[in-house]
């Protein structure tokens, strides 16, 4: 392979490489140190398990394929069951569409699908799909562990089929027929749907036009792939701890390809976090400048905005509060001042990726336990909990000045019951600031309105770093690390068979020579 570019090309790398560099070298050297950073980073996704097997895309696939299917008959039935003419039986139909991680392909063997179940219109939520589908799902012997979440902002289905995690919101439009790979931008199928279908189609709808937006695909997954993976890793990843979602990532990672189509995998992750490490907040990141932005009214503005690329143009949901954004502002600037010498000769990618010291940065922790009287009823009340956090969050703040909500969860194997435990970081000197019973008692109040399945059990307590578990101290200090006691664990280590090789699909992730503005990894 060729790595020569031409000599003019160098005035438009950036002075710190210059710096890096120490004194002027050839464009080819420059270009294989930038080669050799893509393909290293692109080497740690494949060892931490983050590009799934040939198997792992087969059994999914195979599973959306089966579900659908199975979508199809639910169809049928209802119509059959309503007594609807006969012709309808031959025409009437349904189907499976994606979003999500496995929507925008940056899925991995742990991750879940988000699937949205497409329905005619006399097939309803209440009856049909919570009822009827349901029972047929729960009949089949590939599913596993399903309960319905009816009282969530897009009411799902959540289950598992042939071992893998799906969530099942239902979408219902005004036809009869339902096109396999339905468009959901035709206003034919848009016309008169209600605002829960509305709700449960903006997912796909974000997610496709991403892909229509961006300049290349494959290279936009490998991004939002290792941003995803460091948002984990620092502690920044979980929209209902106000930190980041998915598709808050994908469309900052969208916006970084979309506006440097040609830069290498590495360049473009050393201008994600100089671009929004140095971004003036809260000025919104928008994919298509000439949609006109949504009027937010002042007292509503978010730390953050992000606007969804997709009609109604509005702005993600977020729950970011003054901790979380001055946590997530810390480590995008932390992310920019360790890229932008990544082509010193001792750069290691490893260091950006490092687990978040919570047991070393923080002395004192709020302890949050929750448990229930069996795993689908904790599931229920774990959820639900979750969806009221930022009340305490922002309790927490109004007492303390910060805290930092830890987003991994663990469990107390001594307890009797099944559980959830989360530790999040309080400021050290803010102990006689903070009662714990009085802070319980007011979010209890938070979360005793609306919930309808069984309530579980909730204590809150304030702990000190030596007073936590001696794994939960070590648990983001140690990549290798495996404990029984963690209940979600996204910072494991895994190691891919065919890691010592390089994948096909590498090439894609070099750097190119034919681009003007972006030769190498300047920025």
């Amino acid at each position: 392979m060729e790595f020569g570019i031409f000599e003019n090309q160098l005035s438009h790398l950036n002075p710190p490489f210059t710096r890096i560099l120490g004194f002027r070298r050839s464009p080819d050297v420059i270009l294989r140190m930038e080669m050799e950073r893509s393909m290293s980073l692109f080497q740690m996704m494949v060892n931490e398990g983050l590009v799934p097997s040939a198997e792992e895309e087969m059994k999914r696939r195979n599973a959306i394929d089966k579900l659908k299917k199975i979508v199809v008959e639910w169809v049928k039935t209802v119509t059959y069951q309503r007594g609807l003419p006969k012709k309808y039986l031959k025409f009437a139909s349904g189907t499976i569409l994606t979003y999500g991680s496995y929507g925008l392909g940056v899925y991995n063997s742990e991750s879940d699908i988000d699937a949205l179940c497409v329905g005619p219109y006399f097939a309803t939520i209440a009856e049909d799909f919570f009822i009827v589908l349901h029972n047929m799902l729960a009949s089949r012997p590939e599913v596993s562990e399903i309960h319905c979440v009816k009282d969530a902002k897009v009411p799902l289905m959540r289950f598992k089929f042939d071992g893998i995690s799906i969530d099942l919101p239902y979408a219902r439009l005004k036809v009869i027929s339902i096109p396999e790979n339905v468009d959901v931008f035709n206003p034919f199928f848009l016309k008169n749907i209600d605002d829960t279908t509305w709700k449960s189609l903006s997912g796909v709808r974000a997610n496709r036009s991403i892909l229509h937006l961006v300049p290349n695909i494959e290279i936009f997954q490998a991004v939002l792939r290792c941003i995803k993976f460091w948002a984990k890793r620092r502690g920044v990843y979980g929209n209902l701890l106000g930190f980041f979602g998915g598709i808050h990532l994908a469309v900052l990672s969208a916006f970084i390809c979309q506006r440097h189509p040609s830069a290498s995998l590495s360049a473009l992750i050393l201008l994600f976090f100089k671009t929004f490490g140095l971004w003036p907040w809260p000025t919104p990141v928008i994919l298509q400048e000439t949609i006109a932005r949504p009027f937010i009214p002042a007292d509503k503005v978010s730390w953050m905005p992000i606007q969804l690329p997709c009609s109604p143009y509005e702005f993600c949901h977020s729950n970011i509060t003054r901790s979380t954004f001055y946590k997530i502002r810390t480590e995008f600037l932390r992310g920019h001042m360790l890229t932008k010498d990544m082509l010193r000769p001792d750069f290691d990618w490893n260091i950006l990726f490092e687990p978040f010291p919570y047991a070393r940065r923080y002395g004192l922790f709020v302890k949050i336990f929750l448990s229930a009287c069996d795993k689908d009823e904790l599931g229920d009340w774990v959820g639900w909990i979750k969806s009221r956090f930022r009340s305490l969050l922002v309790k927490l703040e109004e007492l303390l000045g910060f805290c930092d909500p830890n987003p991994t969860e663990y469990v107390d194997t001594d307890a009797s019951e099944p559980n959830v435990i989360l530790y999040w970081g309080l400021p050290t000197n803010r102990r006689d600031l903070i009662d714990a019973d009085l802070v319980e008692e007011y979010f209890l109040k938070s979360i005793d309105n609306g919930y309808q399945g069984s309530t579980g059990k909730m204590k809150l307590s304030i702990v000190k770093a030596n007073q936590l578990p001696k794994k939960a101290q070590f648990a983001f200090e140690r990549k290798n690390t495996k404990p029984c006691w963690r209940v979600v664990d996204d910072n494991r280590k895994k190691t891919n068979p065919q890691s010592k090789y390089k994948p096909h699909c590498a090439d894609k992730y070099l750097p190119t020579n034919d681009s003007p503005e972006y030769p190498s990894a300047g920025g």
